[in-house]
C-alpha cells in the first residue's frame, strides 16, 4: 500500500511538466533569461487547446496537443465554428486571431467568444465522471438496498453518510435533507476537479475565479430563496441591539450576506491556484540557477507540496461544503433556535444541539 501511494505521488507530480513545453523551458535557458512568472501563468491560465507536453525542440518537435472547437459570434459576420489548430498565435483565420489566448477580430469587431476552452472541456469531463460514477453508486443502492456495499458504493458511502451527519445534519438542523443533492455535488465536484488539476495535462478548473465565483453565487441565491423571516429580522432589526445603533448595523448586516459568497469564492480559488504556483516556483528554481545541484533540492520540495495538494483538494471540498450548509442553516432555522446565535457563530452550533 505504502508503495503504491508513493507511486500515486510521484505521478501527480509530473504534472508540472505534463502543461509546459519542456524544450521552451530548455531552450530559454541557453538563449535568454528564464521567464517564470510567464510559465507560471501558462500552466494556471485556460486556453484555447488542450496542451501535454513538448517533445523535442519548441519548433521542430511533436507537440501533445488537443485543438478545441472555437465558436466565435460577431454582429457584423455571424457564427464562425471551427478548430484550434487553425488558430496557432499570431495566425489569422476567418478574420479572427489569438492575442495571449483572448479571440479578437482582425478589424477590431466586436467579438462574443463561446469557445470550448481548456476549462470548459474539464467541466464536460468531470460532469461525466460525475455521473458516471454515482450512477454506478445509485444502482448500487437500488440492487442491494440497505445490505452491505460493494465495490465502488462501499467506497463513497462514508463520504456520503459523514456529509449527512457531521455536514448537513449538524448545520442545517431538521430541513437537512432537501438540501443533500446541493451540498453532496458541490463537495465532490470541487473534489474531483482538484484531483484532476493534479494529473499531467490536467486543467486549473477550481482554480478560475469564474468557476469559485459561480458556485458562491449557487450558494447565494439558494441561502437566500431558502430564508425566512426569522432570518430577515437578524438582519434588519437584530436581538439585543439597540434601536439607535440600528442604522449602523444594518449596513453591516446587509454587507455581511455578500461577503460570505464572496469568501468561499476566494478562498477556494486563492488556496487551489497557490498550490500550483509554489510547486512550479520550486521547479523554475533549476532553470533560474542552472545549476544541476539545485534540482534534487527542488524536485524534493516540489514532491512535497504536491503530495499536500491531494490533501488540500478534499480539505477545501469539505470546508465550502460546510461553510455552505451553515450559511443555509442561519437562512432556514426557526425562531426558537435562532435566539442562541445572538453570541455569533458558536452561538449558531449550540442552537442547533439544543434543537436536536
Amino acid at each position: 500500500m505504502k508503495r503504491l501511494l508513493l507511486a500515486l505521488f510521484c505521478f501527480l507530480s509530473f504534472s508540472v511538466y505534463a502543461n509546459e513545453p519542456a524544450a521552451t523551458t530548455a531552450e530559454a535557458t541557453d538563449t535568454e533569461d528564464f521567464k517564470p512568472g510567464e510559465m507560471i501563468l501558462h500552466h494556471i491560465g485556460d486556453a484555447h487547446e488542450w496542451h501535454f507536453a513538448t517533445l523535442g525542440s519548441e519548433e521542430h518537435g511533436t507537440h501533445l496537443t488537443i485543438p478545441l472547437p472555437v465558436i466565435a459570434y460577431r454582429p457584423t459576420q455571424g457564427l464562425s465554428v471551427f478548430s484550434s489548430s487553425r488558430l496557432a498565435e499570431g495566425k489569422v483565420y476567418d478574420g479572427l486571431k489569438l492575442e495571449h489566448e483572448h479571440l479578437e477580430s482582425e478589424d477590431g469587431s466586436k467579438v462574443y467568444d463561446f469557445s470550448i476552452t481548456k476549462n470548459v472541456a474539464s467541466l464536460m469531463l468531470s460532469a461525466a465522471l460525475l455521473l458516471l460514477v454515482f450512477t454506478a453508486v445509485a444502482r448500487g443502492y437500488a440492487k442491494r438496498g440497505s445490505g452491505a456495499p460493494r465495490g465502488i458504493q462501499s467506497f463513497f458511502e462514508p463520504i456520503i453518510v459523514f456529509i449527512r451527519d457531521e455536514v448537513a445534519k449538524k448545520s442545517i438542523g431538521p430541513k437537512y435533507e432537501r438540501y443533500m443533492p446541493y451540498l453532496l455535488t458541490i463537495f465532490f465536484f470541487i473534489w474531483f476537479n482538484n484531483l484532476l488539476g493534479l494529473l499531467p495535462g490536467g486543467a486549473n478548473l477550481t482554480g478560475n475565479i469564474a468557476v469559485t465565483l459561480t458556485l458562491a453565487v449557487l450558494t447565494l441565491l439558494i441561502t437566500l430563496f431558502s430564508s425566512n423571516k426569522n432570518y430577515w429580522h437578524h438582519i434588519f432589526a437584530t436581538p439585543g441591539v439597540p434601536k439607535a445603533l440600528l442604522p449602523i448595523m444594518i449596513p453591516v448586516e446587509v454587507i455581511g450576506i455578500f461577503v460570505k459568497p464572496f469568501s468561499l469564492m476566494v478562498r477556494l480559488f486563492a488556496n487551489i491556484t497557490a498550490g500550483h504556483i509554489v510547486t512550479l516556483s520550486f521547479i523554475s528554481l533549476i532553470f533560474i540557477f542552472r545549476n544541476i545541484g539545485v534540482a534534487p533540492v527542488s524536485l524534493a520540495f516540489g514532491l512535497f507540496i504536491n503530495t499536500l495538494e491531494l490533501m488540500v483538494a478534499i480539505l477545501q471540498a469539505y470546508i465550502f461544503t460546510l461553510l455552505t450548509a451553515m450559511y443555509i442553516g442561519g437562512a432556514v432555522e426557526e425562531h426558537h433556535d435562532a435566539d442562541y446565535q445572538i453570541g455569533g457563530g458558536d452561538g449558531a452550533e449550540q442552537a442547533h444541539a439544543h434543537g436536536h
